[in-house]
């Protein structure tokens, strides 16, 4: 409804100036076209801010992996940060030296031996981190293959499990290497080492091992492909080596179960990668790959940059961007230290396990997967539960609530089978769980009170698109 007279376009203007200000272009503002005039800095602050308020709540997002909370005062130190590019290193001496200090934490976390002379880099997130794991074990292969007098010709070729991130699937098209996926089956929910084994070849770049698969949250079991590839190597001539996905679980895992081996303490795991803005606790994106010793990064994906006011190294992929989220990190290191995140994480868990007891409760579903390492649950209707509606209805329901919790078929194999994931992250309370199985068992009730047409729904089926 118009508030001032005039046409269509003249009316929808005079709302925009007398909400938003003065100072405004006589015609409507437009949308996919930069304005002709300029609108005072207000104005344009509270028309983006109204066009964003029809958006869920960030807090309520249990489909994304990814921070949304963090304190004051690094929310400060981001904002005085935002200007300084990580990249330049010479102008920015001191966050050099801050961003150094992150990778010697997180080598410290996963037990690199000083004496190995480990190096590392921050990255946007681990999708990048991922990348620079798999071109570098890629550089590698190539160097032994070439020695070895491969033919150069065959397709390369990389092992991981089928319930893999998005990223390796780009890794895969971007190189021309194919992923040789080890199926999941309801029996064995992450990757069969065996099976791994059984799949490589003197064209194989490394095998990835997954800490926090995307589609459960479960871990690989990395110390058992460990000591598979140990024996394979033993009589293969093209040696092959562990790469850690550790999206998840890289800055979790140390904190809540440290006696787990699953990272350097392992002979053939060479680089792992983690996202800093998931169980690091940073808003997105920051993100960190480490080698275990400089040898197992090929010298020609470091590069040396001079215009920049110095003669400095870079090997990350993005080149500009703003230094505030390894500064964030780096706070989070130091306010919360050792006893600080392990705290946050097993509040995190608690809250995980009361969902998952209270959805076993309902009698309704098979619990996949409650928050048994990291704190995500996945669970699936029961065979028989007899109800007319399905996973997606509930996640239809939930959203009506302000939840995001999505509902997605399995990998290959194991498509049949539909699931919920909930990822209860840091800024998560007890009485946020409370309010969640609230809106979950209301959800149930009226779903089983509506008209529902069995089978009606064409629910589309998602791929590996998931939030990295």
């Amino acid at each position: 409804m118009a508030l001032l007279g005039g046409n269509k376009s003249d009316s929808e203007h005079d709302e925009i100036q007398l909400f938003y200000g003065k100072g405004l272009s006589e015609q409507p503002l437009p949308r996919y076209e930069i304005p002709k005039d300029t609108m005072p800095a207000g104005a344009a602050y509270d028309f983006i801010m109204d066009e964003l308020r029809d958006e869920g709540s960030a807090r309520q997002n249990l489909a994304t992996f990814v921070q949304t909370w963090m304190e004051p005062e690094a929310q400060q130190l981001i904002m005085n940060t935002l200007d300084k590019n990580a990249v330049d290193k010479s102008e920015y001496p001191q966050t050099a030296e801050i961003e150094e200090r992150c990778v010697n934490i997180i080598a410290n976390l996963w037990h690199a031996d000083q004496r190995d002379e480990f190096i590392g880099t921050s990255t946007v997130g681990s999708s990048e981190a991922c990348m620079l794991g798999g071109m570098a074990a890629l550089f590698r292969w190539k160097k032994q293959a070439r020695e070895l007098g491969l033919d150069m010709s065959k397709r390369p070729n990389l092992v991981i499990s089928s319930a893999y991130q998005v990223v390796w699937e780009k890794f895969g098209v971007y190189w021309d290497v194919e992923l040789r996926e080890v199926p999941v089956t309801k029996e064995c929910l992450a990757l069969d080492p065996e099976k791994a084994i059984e799949l490589i070849d003197d064209y194989t770049i490394c095998v990835v091992g997954i800490m926090g698969l995307t589609y459960t949250g479960r871990y690989d079991d990395i110390k058992a492909l460990d000591a598979a590839i140990t024996t394979y190597n033993e009589t293969s001539k093209v040696k092959v080596y562990i790469h850690v996905d550790a999206a998840s679980g890289g800055l979790y895992t140390p904190f809540m179960e440290p006696d787990l081996e699953w990272d350097f303490r392992l002979d053939n795991v060479k680089s792992i990668n983690t996202s800093g803005h998931k169980y690091g606790l940073v808003y997105p994106g920051v993100g960190w790959v480490l080698w275990k010793d400089k040898t197992w990064l090929p010298e020609e994906l470091i590069f040396k940059v001079s215009y920049l006011g110095g003669d400095m190294p870079t090997m990350a992929i993005n080149f500009s961007r703003p230094a505030s989220l390894i500064v964030a990190q780096y706070y989070l290191f130091l306010r919360l230290g050792f006893e600080g995140f392990r705290q946050v994480h097993a509040r995190t868990q608690k809250a995980a396990k009361y969902i998952t007891k209270e959805i076993e409760k309902l009698d309704l579903f098979e619990v996949i997967n409650g928050a048994d390492q990291l704190p995500v649950i996945a669970w699936t209707l029961k065979e028989d539960p007899g109800v007319a509606w399905d996973l997606y209805d509930l996640s239809d329901f939930l959203r009506m609530r302000g939840w995001q919790v999505p509902a997605y078929p399995m990998p290959a194999d194991l498509e049949e089978m539909v699931v919920l994931r909930a990822v209860i992250k840091g800024d998560f309370s007890y009485d946020s769980a409370l309010l969640f199985v609230r809106d979950l068992k209301a959800s149930i009730e009226k779903l089983n009170k509506s008209h529902i047409i069995p089978n009606a729904n064409n629910h589309p089926k998602t791929s590996h698109g998931f939030t990295h």
